[in-house]
């Protein structure tokens, strides 16, 4: 029996109905629909699904995130023409099943033994003796060697011209059959499983008992009926988060315009929420020790939930899907970045939000993550990102910070650089931008440097601010620099003690020309000379000051040829009188000066002209670092009823089954026919074999059998 590609033939109703039949029962509309769905879940894989929106317009801009959206990308495998290929491949593989089952069957039942003798001389596998035995006595025998081997036989005698002879029919490997069935089976069961533990059932009660998506804000406790899920749904797969020391029993379930709840019949309080590491700083445990409520019983079940461990409770399996912040408690030390201002506290919590000031100026301290331990490749190896246990290449980021970057060579280097706390700035008018500061000081290139990341969309990364630690590692020497730098007065007598210390006092002409380049020099680096207003770019919006104040101002005013000379002097000029301010800062603070000549102050004296030239591009007039805090950690839990698991795990043993039947097992047909000689008692025997495929092992069988039924010599 041959498979073919057309379709189930009715003779029944109009051309167009038999035409219809005809198509969907067909292979080849099948083997279309498979494809259809290989695509569409390769999108689904590609295209990041049931993201917020913003996301998929910053991805991929406004007007192909709406055409990309009106196909529904987003939720692939909840579209409404997903479930509808899904649901004509499970009818078109049925009726091919249906159609190609009876001719199956009926060909596993039959040996075809009515073949002629003149037909066996037109197979390929064919072979002719004569045999010193009756043709009976041949049939029997060769008949028990067959049976011996695994082969169904059947014996028919009939009547010739020359006496009687016997055909013996057999035949073996009718499992390939079968594993057609199995498989094409297997394909419907999946399907079937599929489209019940897809999104058919909730949108069956969204079409047919009057549930809507909610689109709003609030309480989960608050939210109408209309929106929420019976705890006797038998489908459903959504996402619950529950904080320590809370429990929880309403799951979120994503739509594509807002989301629906899920009421489970169970309750899960969240005892305590467990991250351990392996030395090389990667995740090894991901764990929640919960206490399921029971709302029915009462009963109270403890368990622990780690990934790829779940717990089952009233036919739900809880998954460990992520983890969030609970509402910590942190508390934010403010670091002015400008003008003379006393440095304050906030506190506040993730999730959070608070009003600051700054003059007229109004803004919105958003707190929105808190990291305790930050696992990043600190080394220069920037292409080796991938074995980042967050994928993020800090050390990438932060040598593409503003300003100059200074690139070396290391091995790949993992480690803990400690707490951080991400939080947003929103102005007036509700543009945010969103800053991630690290609580303690990191090792990059020679010296100890707070990083201070920003971003202005979500799309963009972190770009970081590196501020060098002072002798006390911490950010204080830096803020009082940045603020004597913002001040005339402080300027003015940075200047004057600059001249002092390197201009001969009898020399009255050069030091008033040493004070006037210092002052000029500091000045242009401070963003405070008058020239600098015709010096900006238009494009620029932050203003100008630092390193490219100084270049713009050389690029103006000096002529090319003497540039170098005249920059190694002003930039030595620089350096001496931030020396100076630098020192005047640390009197005012009650500190003693720093002694010049040592390492560690032309570290940070270099590192600090690079972070103070960058500052004038940093968008907010103060840092907000991360003081204290208090963790509270919380679980996100994947619960999940899927009844059709079952099924498809039918379907995936009888897919393994069918695959294997038909890849490894060969339909073979073997018929000898048995003539009687016209004399002597001897017998004229042909045999001849048939295969579904024609192998290399079918040949050594045929010489085997040829051998050993007919006597025939290979």
């Amino acid at each position: 029996m041959t498979v073919s590609t057309q379709g189930l033939q009715i003779d029944t109703g109009s051309r167009f109905m038999r035409n219809a039949v005809e198509l969907l029962s067909s292979m080849r509309f099948a083997i279309s629909l498979l494809t259809v769905i290989c695509i569409a879940s390769v999108i689904g894989t590609v295209v990041k699904q049931h993201e917020p929106i913003n996301n998929y317009v910053n991805q991929f801009g406004p007007f192909w995130a709406e055409v990309f959206g009106a196909m529904s990308l987003y939720a692939v495998y909840s579209a409404w023409w997903f479930l509808l290929i899904l649901a004509f491949l499970v009818l078109s593989t049925s009726l091919c099943i249906i159609r190609n089952t009876p001719k199956i069957f009926a060909d596993l039942r039959t040996y075809k033994e009515n073949l002629r003798e003149q037909s066996l001389k037109a197979f390929g596998h064919r072979a002719e003796n004569t045999l010193a035995e009756a043709p009976e006595a041949a049939a029997q025998r060769i008949g028990q060697t067959l049976a011996s081997g695994g082969w169904k036989v059947k014996l028919q005698p009939r009547e010739t011209a020359t006496g009687t002879g016997w055909m013996v029919a057999a035949k073996a490997g009718a499992a390939n059959k079968i594993g057609y069935l199995a498989a094409h089976s297997a394909i419907v069961l999946v399907c079937i499983g599929g489209l019940l533990d897809g999104d058919l059932i909730v949108r069956a009660q969204m079409w047919f008992n009057g549930k809507t998506v909610f689109e709003g804000g609030g309480m989960i406790a608050d939210v109408p009926a209309q929106h929420r899920l019976s705890p006797a749904n038998p489908t459903f797969r959504g996402n619950i988060l529950v904080t320590e020391g809370t429990q929880s029993g309403t799951a979120i379930l994503s739509q594509p315009t807002g989301v629906l709840l899920q009421d489970l019949p169970f309750s899960i309080e969240l005892k305590k929420f467990i991250v351990e590491y392996y030395s090389t700083g990667m995740p090894k445990l991901f764990a929640s020790d919960i206490v399921i409520h029971d709302k029915e019983t009462g009963e109270k079940k403890e368990a622990r939930v780690e990934v790829n461990h779940p717990v089952s409770h009233r036919g739900v399996q809880i998954y460990q899907s992520s983890f969030d912040d609970g509402g910590s408690r942190v508390k934010l030390r403010a670091a002015p970045m400008g003008a003379v201002t006393a440095p304050f506290e906030v506190e506040g919590t993730i999730g959070g939000s608070t009003e600051l000031s700054n003059g007229d100026q109004r803004l919105t301290l958003e707190f929105t993550g808190l990291r305790v331990i930050n696992v990043e490749n600190m080394s220069d190896a920037a292409s080796a990102s991938g074995a980042d246990v967050r994928k993020v290449d800090l050390r990438h980021a932060v040598e593409s910070r503003l300003g100059a970057a200074n690139k070396t060579n290391s091995k790949k280097e993992l480690r803990n650089i400690g707490p951080s706390i991400t939080y947003k700035l929103r102005d007036a008018a509700g543009q945010a931008t969103e800053f991630q500061n690290y609580m303690l000081p990191v090792d990059v290139d020679r010296g100890r440097m707070y990083l201070l990341g920003m971003r202005e969309t979500p799309a963009e990364p972190f770009r970081y601010l590196r501020v060098p630690a002072d002798d006390q590692d911490n950010l204080d020497g830096f803020v009082r620099l940045r603020a004597a730098l913002a001040d005339p007065a402080q300027r003015a007598r940075a200047v004057a003690r600059y001249v002092v210390r390197a201009a001969d006092s009898s020399n009255a002409q050069l030091t008033q020309a040493l004070a006037a380049s210092a002052a000029r020099a500091l000045d242009l680096f401070a963003g405070a000379d008058p020239a600098l207003a015709d010096l900006k770019p238009a494009d620029q919006t932050a203003p100008l000051g630092g390193l490219q104040a100084v270049s713009r101002f050389m690029e103006t005013n000096v002529p090319e040829a003497e540039r170098e000379r005249a920059s190694e002097v002003l930039v030595r000029i620089l350096n001496g009188t931030l020396f100076e301010l630098l020192q005047i800062s640390r009197e005012q603070a009650g500190l003693p000066p720093l002694a010049g000549e040592a390492e560690s102050t032309q570290t940070f004296m270099t590192q600090s002209v690079l972070a103070l030239s960058d500052a004038f591009f940093y968008p907010a007039p103060m840092v907000l670092q991360l003081a204290d805090f208090t963790q509270v950690q919380a679980s996100v839990f994947q619960v999940a009823r899927a009844p059709g698991k079952t099924i498809v795990y039918l379907g995936c043993l009888l897919l393994i089954l069918g695959v294997f039947a038909m890849l490894y097992v060969r339909e073979r047909r073997l018929w000898v026919w048995l003539a009687p000689a016209a004399a002597g008692g001897a017998t004229q025997a042909t045999m001849a074999l048939s295969s579904n495929r024609k192998t290399m092992d079918g040949d050594r069988e045929f010489d085997m059998l040829k051998s050993r039924l007919i006597q025939v010599t290979p």
